[in-house]
């Protein structure tokens, strides 16, 4: 049951491109299919050749890291 129950917190590439642009805006399917191959995306798994899989708690571990503290001005330096 325990392995059911882990197999559940994993989100395919579709899936948690949808999450995260339903949750933060951006983060789209293309987005992911383009990170998992040139890098610096969230961790994924997968399962078989075809299947990439994440998990929920990366994903919003990836996007909280990508938004920038809030400003009062877009002349503002960046980090």
């Amino acid at each position: 049951m325990a392995n059911l129950e882990e197999a559940r917190q994993f989100l395919n590439r579709r899936d948690a491109g949808e999450y995260l642009t339903q949750k933060f805006g951006f983060g789209s399917y293309n987005t992911l299919m383009k990170l998992a191959v040139i890098g610096g995306g969230p961790p994924f798994a997968r399962a078989g050749a075809r299947v990439t899989l994440y998990r929920p708690e990366d994903l919003d571990s990836w996007a909280l890291s990508r938004i920038s503290p809030a400003r009062a001005s877009t002349s503002e330096a960046t980090e």
